[in-house]
This record gives C-alpha cells, structure tokens and sequence, in this order.
C-alpha cells in the first residue's frame, strides 16, 4: 500500500475517534431561582419557527414543567410545556395548542417543535417522530424585545418565578431557527448528523447567563 493511502487513513480513523463536545445544563432541584438565559443571534421576530432541544426529566406526572420560556415586559410570547397530565404543549401570547405525545422521562429524548404562521401548522417531534399536525395562530407574529430563559416560568419580566413549575433535569442541544425545518432535516439532527445551524439560537455558540444552582457539564457526543 501507498504511504500517502496509509497517512489517509490513520488520520481518518483518528478523526472518527475524536468526539464532538458539548454543553449540557443540569437543574439538580426544584428551586425558585435557578435559571439559564441564553442571548439570541437575532431578535426573537418570528412567523414561523423550529425549536429542539435534548430534554431528560425523572418528575412525574404530578405537575408542570416549563421546557423553554420566551417573556416580553408584556406578555409570554412562547413558551413550551410539560403539562400536568403529561401531554407537550407550546403558547404563542394566548391560549395554547396541546399534543398527546409519549411521557418524557430519564432517558433522553430529542425534541423538536414546528410552527408555520402563514398555514398555522404545528406540530411537535419526538425522537425524530413527528406528531400530528395541529392549526394553530395563523398570521400570528411573535415580538421582538424579551428575554430567553430556561429552567423557570416568569410571571413578570424576569421575576415571579413558581418552584413548583421549575424544570428538575438536563437540557442540551437547545437550537432554534426562524424557520420550519423539514422533517428529514430534523430527523437528521436526532441521529447525530450536522445539520445548519440555528439562526436564533445555535448552542455550539450562543451566551448564556448562569444563574442560581444550575451546572455546566461537557460531555462527547
């Protein structure tokens, strides 16, 4: 065999053997004022949107957990839900749209959600499995001008926080654009494939705001 055949595949088997790196976020308990805010690349204007995140929990059933909080001084233009009775749910400054979907649990799940305002379709994304579509606030817009947090449920901007809506768990992954994905796409970033990167979000590069007892933990994907 060649010398410049044996250098190429020493350095590709090296490269298959060097993990990617990446951050996850552990909310060891329930508190009132553990928090992450992360910094969007651009301002949070949407007609549509993609959401995902990888989300592990051990709560039950037995009460709410807020998944992704987006606040202006006014209203909770978006905020993404763990329902009471299990069910995923997102709010666009109203009244929500729910989805019987399997229980999150201990073992990682892949989530994404879909938006589109033009048609109104929405829809959520488990594992690469998408749900059924759901209408819901067409040509509705959400504002620019709030704060992105994780971990906590503001009833004002920044503030009035219920330990009892609290996320107790991890989170990684949190990628967001102003767009819908395609399904193959997302199906994609499940299996560990590159994809674009977020445009509103990109976790490998987005700024983030610690605080209370919240853990940075890197790890190899």
């Amino acid at each position: 065999m060649r010398l410049s055949a044996v250098l190429f595949l020493v350095a590709t088997c090296t490269a298959l053997t060097v993990g990617v790196t990446t951050k996850t976020l552990i909310f060891p308990k329930e508190t009132a004022n553990s928090y992450v805010e992360l910094v969007p690349k651009k301002p949070l204007n949407l007609k549509a949107f993609t959401l995902c995140m990888r989300v592990a929990t051990e709560l039950s059933g037995e009460r709410e957990i807020i998944l992704f909080a987006y606040r202006t001084e006014s209203f909770d233009e978006l905020n993404v839900w763990r329902e009471l009775d299990g069910r995923l749910s997102f709010y666009l400054a109203g009244k929500g749209v729910f989805f019987k979907v399997p229980q999150l649990g201990a073992l990682q799940t892949h989530l994404c959600v879909t938006w589109d305002s033009r048609s109104g379709a929405a829809a959520f994304f488990m594992d690469g499995i998408k749900s059924l579509t759901k209408i819901y606030k067409k040509d509705h817009t959400v504002r620019p001008g709030g704060k992105v947090i994780l971990g906590q449920d503001p009833d004002r901007y920044l503030g009035d926080f219920d330990a009892k809506q609290s996320f107790v768990g991890e989170i990684s992954d949190v990628n967001m654009w102003d767009s819908v994905l395609s399904d193959s796409t997302i199906q994609d970033m499940f299996t560990g494939k590159r994809v674009p990167r977020g445009n509103v979000f990109d976790w490998e590069s987005t700024e983030m705001k610690i605080n209370g007892e919240v853990e940075v933990i890197d790890h190899e994907l």
